[in-house]
């Protein structure tokens, strides 16, 4: 691919997703953009890039992010945050919101469901302590193609062997052909939305508990700044936020500090003293 063809397709990116593409990654566009634009009728991937240099189609731009943004997911991914999760979030705000008796959880990137659902099953294996509750998962992605996968909660069974404990499956899905779909009283406890990271997070609305997981490793620096700070904007005092084993609030925003001892979870910077401790 030459230069001039990839530095046009990922500053589309950038201004688009906030992705960064480096140019070790020049396969993923091969990979990714070929089936475009051989389902656009057209014989090479220079001729998908002459296209788009020539009209900038919004539709085909659309559909070059949504390709190159789309990301692997897997149930209880690294299984920590879920723990933590369960074991320590949720006993406190269970505490702390006991009068309002509501709590939203937002997934960030949720790409097909396997986060949110893992915490959906999380939080219905805690149904004993949540009677009375009401409590929202939303899961966002720039992709419709993946909601639309999310919100059918049907995975092949390469996907429900990844990370899904086998008296899950059981429990909580049932066969569909060589599918498997997950119940839908699950998937009725998450509401799934197309929203760019990029955007005014204010229409979201305000959340207790925010996973922004493997997303923040795609974008330079001052991107990742300003989606930290944007979720701190949407966060009570005492939220707390999950990022990926990869990543980390350190040197990028001081909105955020690490809780002790609790890989990848973060508190807002200004909760109160005795929160977390021990």
């Amino acid at each position: 691919m030459r230069t001039e063809d990839f530095q046009l397709i990922s500053s589309i990116l950038k201004e688009r997703s906030g992705l960064v593409l480096t140019e070790d990654k020049v396969y993923l566009l091969e990979s990714r953009l070929t089936p475009i634009a051989r389902q656009k009728g057209m014989e090479t991937l220079d001729d998908l890039i002459n296209e788009v240099r020539l009209r900038r189609k919004e539709d085909l731009l659309n559909e070059i992010t949504e390709a190159m943004t789309t990301n692997e997911s897997f149930f209880f991914r690294d299984n920590t945050p879920f723990d933590h999760l369960r074991d320590k979030v949720l006993p406190e705000l269970l505490g702390a919101r006991s009068n309002v008796k509501r709590l939203r959880i937002w997934c960030a990137a949720a790409s097909t469901g396997q986060e949110p659902y893992s915490i959906a099953i999380t939080l219905k294996e805690m149904q004993a302590k949540l009677q009375g509750w009401n409590i929202e998962i939303v899961g966002t992605d720039l992709s419709q193609q993946v909601l639309e996968k999310a919100r059918a909660g049907l995975y092949s069974q390469f996907e429900v062997q990844r990370g899904l404990p086998i008296k899950m499956l059981i429990k909580y899905f049932t066969q569909v052909g060589e599918m498997w779909q997950i119940s839908e009283e699950l998937r009725n406890m998450v509401t799934y939305r197309p929203f760019n990271l990029l955007d005014n997070f204010s229409i979201l609305g305000q959340f207790d508990v925010v996973f922004c997981r493997n997303v923040l490793i795609y974008f330079d620096q001052a991107t990742k700044t300003q989606v930290l700070d944007r979720i701190r904007s949407q966060m009570p005092e005492d939220g707390t936020l999950f990022l990926g084993a990869a990543e980390t609030v350190l040197g990028v925003s001081d909105k955020f500090k690490p809780v002790a001892g609790h890989r990848g979870m973060y508190m807002t910077s200004d909760a109160p003293a005795l929160r977390k401790v021990g």
